[in-house]
């Protein structure tokens, strides 16, 4: 058997992880015995075998019941220690995959209603990121993401209290949900906040419909980085555009074939995105549904688009220079990257 040098020790940057979705399967469980919350019975099974959930959600039918499994997840953080048990778990499960950098994305809407408030939802947050930092050494910082399926006068309210904690971890601000619900253009306004407020633009687009949410997300939201955004090699002009404005693409491939976006593993467009220049930050999504982490989608691009290490190297490269982590940071993660690659295999 060929020997190949170990992904899960390769620096690299994380930066597509949802909150609620980065939760540990057994915390999961653990927390809805607590709290008495009866989880749908195909979750609960699906968790209890040590499996993710059959999934499709290419049609509204199934996209709300991925909705629904993974609001049945969120009904389940419901104190501060929750929370900060979950920032805690997800810190360790990407340090354990190489990670030296994560944005973890988050509506704090979601838990306002357990949480005090949005306000002290939000706080309850950056506090267990502040504490995870210190105790892990990880990297952390926080996306405030808002809800395409709501009013865009929220979305606003979300990004102006982004702005306000840029200094306390805030680093972005993104788009989730549906995409095929409420058009870009609606949140230009909550987008031109985040950004003069400094914060990065990170909508997703060109997942469950194709290159035009993508351009819509460059042309009304100023985007820096796409979440998803692999439907963009469909239009060879499009993967032009993101190549020479280097736009960075959160391409979760694991996340993609769940969801019934591609068929199989090497459906997902990797090759052709690198091919054309258009730079990658490989993420996990939601592993608590999709059952995979970090180091599993690099290991998608090596055994299912033959990858090579040098081409992984510069996939997780890619991953880092998309980020906003202080450019301190970004050497170290380079350097490391530099010395995994030349480091002798096996």
């Amino acid at each position: 058997m060929e020997r190949v040098r170990d992904l899960s020790e390769l620096p690299k940057a994380h930066l597509h992880l949802h909150f609620t979705g980065s939760m540990r399967p057994a915390t999961l469980l653990e927390l809805a015995d607590k709290y008495g919350v009866r989880l749908p019975d195909v979750l609960t099974e699906a968790l209890s075998s040590g499996e993710s959930p059959k999934l499709r959600a290419t049609d509204e039918r199934g996209w709300f019941r991925f909705q629904r499994l993974y609001d049945a997840a969120r009904s389940c953080l419901q104190r501060p220690e929750d929370i900060q048990r979950l920032v805690r778990e997800a810190a360790e499960e990407d340090l354990r995959d190489g990670s030296g950098w994560l944005e973890i994305q988050v509506d704090p809407t979601s838990y306002a209603p357990k949480l005090g408030g949005l306000i002290p939802a939000l706080e309850i947050i950056l506090d267990a990121v502040d504490s995870t930092v210190r105790e892990t050494g990880l990297g952390m910082r926080v996306l405030v993401a808002a809800n395409r399926m709501k009013h865009p006068l929220d979305a606003r309210t979300l990004a102006r209290l982004a702005v306000r904690y840029a200094d306390r971890g805030v680093v972005g601000f993104g788009l989730s949900n549906d995409e095929r619900r409420g058009m870009a253009r609606d949140f230009d306004r909550a987008f031109a906040i985040a950004r003069e407020g400094g914060l990065l633009s990170a909508p997703h687009g060109g997942e469950l419909t194709g290159p035009a949410s993508v351009r819509d997300c460059l042309d009304d939201l100023a985007a820096d980085r796409i979440g998803h955004g692999v439907r963009a090699a469909e239009d060879p002009r499009l993967l032009k555009r993101l190549a020479d404005r280097q736009v960075t693409c959160e391409v979760c491939p694991a996340s993609n074939v769940a969801l019934g976006v591609y068929e199989k593993p090497e459906d997902v467009p990797l090759r052709r995105l690198f091919e054309a220049g258009v730079p990658m930050a490989l993420g996990a999504d939601d592993p608590l549904l999709f059952g995979s982490r970090l180091a599993a989608q690099y290991e998608i691009a090596r055994r299912h688009h033959g990858f090579t290490d040098a081409e992984l190297a510069e996939l997780a490269r890619q991953s880092v220079r998309g980020s906003a982590a202080p450019e301190d940071t970004k050497e170290k993660l380079l350097s490391g990257i530099d010395a995994w690659l030349s480091a002798p295999v096996g």
